[in-house]
């Protein structure tokens, strides 16, 4: 099967929170294999854009979209789309790490076994330790699978997030914040891991961070206001920005 050239269509996306509009008129196209980096102040509807990918803000009552967003071509607000095949295609790491209050291990493995991916133990323990190699985190854990996965620090605890998101086999890859609790330490094993994982999934990630944006990602779309100002090429954003909104917020003179 030939990939197809964008994972994501978005087209003349709204997103309103009750009669507040929060998202206007977003077009953009997101590729394979690549990361794309969503910028801006806070406040100015990138998270929200990013929910808006795998629709999790389903889950806030009083919300509307307007638009379409197609993921390889197929509608994912059409009635009939699964919301946990969409999620499980396109899953999300959060800001803050929340494994749950299980083993190392338990927490890997319940995506899968919630799925029916695999059938024998073997194979969930091949998954597992697959998952947990893919996120830069076995062979810091693998004497310690029975563990409290709380007794991890911060940093393992959001790489072993990103094991369970892995294991249940996505095709997108949404970051909202992945490293803002983290040690400068930790958050440059998390820009290292989107390095690597680049290579098989795509990325989405939203960030404070400009210099984290500029390090890591292959795009970059600055929001301001609910509007998607500019998107480009992270090189050429950063070099040459074509909007003067864009020139300033990266200068420090707005936002």
């Amino acid at each position: 099967m030939v990939e197809s050239p964008i994972v994501f269509q978005v087209s003349q996306l709204n997103f309103y929170y009750g009669l507040a509009l929060a998202l206007n008129n977003i077009s953009i196209d997101i590729y394979p294999r690549l990361v794309t980096a969503l910028i801006g102040p806070s406040g100015c509807g990138k998270s929200t854009f990013l929910r808006c990918l795998n629709r999790m803000n389903d889950t806030i009552s009083g919300t509307r979209v307007e638009g379409s967003i197609l993921l390889n071509g197929a509608d994912i607000y059409a009635p009939t789309v699964d919301l946990a095949n969409l999620r499980q295609r396109v899953g999300m790491v959060f800001q803050k790490p929340n494994p749950c209050p299980k083993s190392v291990y338990a927490n890997v493995a319940y995506g899968p076994r919630m799925v029916g991916l695999v059938k024998k133990r073997t194979e969930l323990d091949e998954l597992v330790e697959y998952s947990l190699q893919k996120a830069a985190l076995w062979d810091e854990v693998k004497d310690h699978l029975k563990d409290d996965a709380l007794s991890l620090s911060l940093g393992q605890q959001q790489r072993l997030c990103i094991a369970r998101l892995l294991a249940v086999r996505p095709e997108v890859i949404l970051m909202d914040e992945p490293a803002s609790a983290l040690d400068p330490i930790a958050t440059a094993h998390i820009e290292e891991l989107i390095h690597e994982l680049k290579k098989e999934f795509t990325i989405v990630i939203v960030t404070h961070n400009m210099q984290q944006a500029a390090r890591v990602s292959d795009h970059t779309g600055f929001f301001w206001l609910g509007e998607l100002v500019e998107y480009s090429p992270t090189q050429r954003f950063f070099i040459r920005p074509e909007k003067q909104l864009a020139e300033d917020y990266i200068t420090g003179r707005m936002g």
